[in-house]
């Protein structure tokens, strides 16, 4: 059965999905690579609320989706930019997810690491305010027993004067720190409000500041996240980490050459794109794992095309393409998102992020991924 799509030049044209998804199944905990996903939260589709309204989160789809990453030997990355945080999700609704998933993962045994930032400060802050909803959220992960991901903050950004200003806060928040904790590097495509993060524009001077940060404590970070889309740049950077310090990709454009590496090292990963890809993903690193660098390559390269697609600018937006293929995929009953973020991306995007998707075999029932899909078509006009 085929399904007529609409182009991105307009028109439509026809489609025939595939009719078996990739034989996937859950299997032993990975060797070589530390793998987190970012996970992305289900909402309420029952809830009376408005854009600017608190996020309501349906909790067990939520949950579930998590134990779903779990399963495949993923960690769950929580509370990041991929769960909207900063974009529908603030810090009360981002508290509570860590709390619930936390709590979820001490029960299942899975790994789980939390983003801890300043968004109480919704108005900008003073250097002793950025530090305290720092300390506060610090406060929370930790107490939760989740690893603390050092988020970059937009009122830091807003109230640095210069790099001497980041090395305070880190510094700072370093030293506190009771177990080794991620420095997130978020660039500007993800977050317009962080440009000139660690106190220049100059990217090559906010490296070397960046460096700074862990040379002062290189016992107290585990690893860095970095989230530029610039594989050159991730890998001079990785060079220059001191002996113990990892490399997490966050580069949702180049993952499978970086988490392969080279014979000067390699990044682990913790990447927004493993929510729609987590079995796939999982599978592509346990082949890793045996040492075949072609087969891990051989998985994973064909879903370069797919993450590009969802991650095309303007970038923060690529979770409304995440979200839809959870749905597609039967992780949720509905393509409702916290804010009303489902609106962000035009019915020809998402209509492509159907077909790679579906050429993936990412859908374990492609069935009833092509009725949704014919769903949501419908709702924009296209007749079949």
């Amino acid at each position: 059965m085929t399904i007529r799509l609409p182009g991105p030049a307009g028109g439509l044209r026809t489609y025939e999905p595939r009719t078996e998804p990739l034989d996937v199944t859950p299997g032993i905990p990975f060797t070589s690579r530390t793998v987190f996903s970012a996970a992305h939260v289900v909402a309420d589709p029952f809830a009376d609320v408005g854009p600017d309204s608190p996020a309501a989160v349906d909790w067990d789809a939520t949950l579930a989706f998590r134990r779903h990453l779990w399963s495949h030997g993923l960690g769950v990355a929580e509370a990041m930019d991929t769960a909207q945080r900063g974009m529908g999700l603030d810090w009360a609704g981002a508290a509570e997810l860590i709390r619930r998933s936390a709590a979820e993962a001490r029960s299942v045994g899975g790994r789980i690491a939390c983003g801890v930032g300043t968004d109480q400060l919704t108005g900008g802050g003073s250097p002793a305010e950025i530090r305290r909803a720092y300390e506060e959220q610090l406060a929370l992960v930790e107490e939760s027993g989740a690893q603390a991901i050092l988020m970059a903050s937009r009122a830091l950004a807003a109230a640095a004067s210069g790099p001497e200003d980041y090395l305070e806060v880190y510094g700072h928040l370093l030293r506190q720190a009771a177990e080794p904790v991620i420095l997130h590097w978020l660039g500007p495509m993800f977050d317009p409000a962080l440009e000139g993060y660690w106190g220049s524009t100059d990217l090559d001077a906010a490296t070397e500041t960046f460096l700074d940060v862990i040379a002062a404590h290189p016992g107290k970070v585990d690893g860095i996240k970095v989230s530029l889309l610039d594989a050159r740049r991730e890998v001079d950077l990785r060079r220059r980490l001191p002996e113990g310090v990892r490399c997490y990709t966050g580069d949702d454009f180049h993952y499978p050459e970086l988490i392969a590496g080279d014979e000067r090292g390699f990044s682990h990963a913790l990447l927004g794109v493993f929510d729609p890809l987590g079995p796939l993903a999982a599978e592509a690193v346990r082949v890793l794992d045996t040492g075949d660098v072609t087969g891990f390559r051989g998985l994973l390269d064909p879903t370069v095309e797919l993450s590009r697609h969802l991650f095309q600018a303007p970038t923060r937006f690529y979770k409304t393409g995440v979200v839809l293929l959870a749905w597609l995929a039967g992780h949720q009953t509905h393509f409702t998102m916290v804010g009303g973020l489902q609106s962000a991306r035009s019915l020809p995007h998402l209509a492509r992020a159907y077909e790679l998707a579906d050429g993936l075999g990412l859908f374990p029932d492609p069935k009833r991924a092509q009725e949704r899909m014919r769903t949501l078509l419908a709702l924009y006009g296209v007749n079949q």
